[in-house]
């Protein structure tokens, strides 16, 4: 079973709107701090947002007050709402996971988690 799927990419207008999910297999969304990652064609991948069991939450500068994470446990599936969305979003997003761990900075810079999606693409046009 395939730990992290993701889904909800596309090809939006600058301004528009997309909702991404992480569908997690119970294993791997128990007791897991999860988070989005995003690579865009010749760049390094950067963390994006993060969250815990815990609910706390961290996000990097480039998306603060346009992005937000959550996630329903009854569901095992972590969500990015992204809004006000720039063409310097454009990128393949990625979920991440780790058991037993907490939602930072820190964890947004860090590329060795032990979960990972395949990645869905996100296309902001101007």
């Amino acid at each position: 079973q395939v730990p992290l799927v993701e889904s909800g990419g596309g090809s939006v207008q600058s301004g528009g709107s997309l909702r991404l999910s992480c569908a997690a297999s119970r294993i791997t969304y128990s007791n897991a701090c999860m988070g989005w990652f995003r690579q865009a064609p010749g760049k390094e991948r950067e963390g994006v947002a993060v969250i815990d069991t815990g609910g706390r939450t961290s996000y990097a500068d480039s998306v603060k007050g346009r992005f937000t994470i959550s996630r329903d446990n009854t569901k095992n599936t972590m969500y990015l709402q992204m809004n006000s969305l720039k063409p310097e979003d454009t990128a393949m997003y990625y979920c991440a996971a780790d058991p037993d761990s907490q939602a930072s900075s820190w964890w947004l810079q860090l590329l060795t988690h032990n979960f990972w999606g395949q990645g869905t693409q996100v296309t902001v046009s101007s």
